[in-house]
């Protein structure tokens, strides 16, 4: 079974953060919530999310993929924690795969991990993005994969984001049988 980590911090963004969850885990996928000590978090629109793990506990697990959710200042918080960016370098070194979507990109350009890659993120971090990553290709597109990485825009992209994640997970079928179980 693929094993997915999600870390979040205060302002997350909901619906980036449990759409993926929600879609991974239909496909079968096992997610955990890591917020950054283990304790619930009020996203950006006051709800509450209840974390699996605090991260420092399961950072240096076996993860077939990492998902930055966006929002602010959660996308901030999780560029500049160290556990945030050592477990997003360790998986894209071993070649597993690394996803962010709306502000979160950021944190992938700002580690140096977008450059010489088609990106995206929500279209008010455009300039931060070409600023951190000049050699990166921004994209206008909802979603964006670049051989092992995967970005996407923003919150009414969250779930096209989530069904391409299954699919790189567990194949096109997994994903078209999700699509049609919520009816996307």
């Amino acid at each position: 079974m693929a094993r997915v980590l999600v870390p979040f911090a205060e302002g997350v963004e909901e619906i980036e953060c449990l759409a993926v969850v929600d879609i991974l885990r239909r496909a079968g996928v096992e997610v955990v919530l890591a917020s950054l000590d283990g304790q619930p978090v009020t996203g950006r629109s006051g709800v509450t999310i209840m974390a699996d793990a605090a991260l420092n506990d399961v950072a240096d697990e076996d993860w077939d993929m990492v998902v930055l959710p966006g929002g602010l200042p959660n996308a901030h918080i999780l560029r500049d924690n160290p556990a945030v960016r050592k477990v997003v370098e360790r998986l894209m070194r071993a070649r597993k795969s690394v996803a962010a979507i709306c502000a979160a990109p950021t944190a992938l350009a700002a580690y140096g991990l977008a450059d010489g890659r088609r990106v995206t993120s929500y279209p008010s971090c455009r300039e931060e993005m070409e600023k951190l990553a000049p050699a990166s290709v921004y994209v206008d597109e909802d979603v964006v994969e670049d051989d092992v990485l995967t970005t996407s825009r923003g919150p009414g992209t969250a779930i096209a984001f989530a069904l391409r994640l299954v699919a790189r997970l567990c194949g096109e079928a997994a994903a078209a049988a999700v699509r049609r179980e919520i009816v996307a």
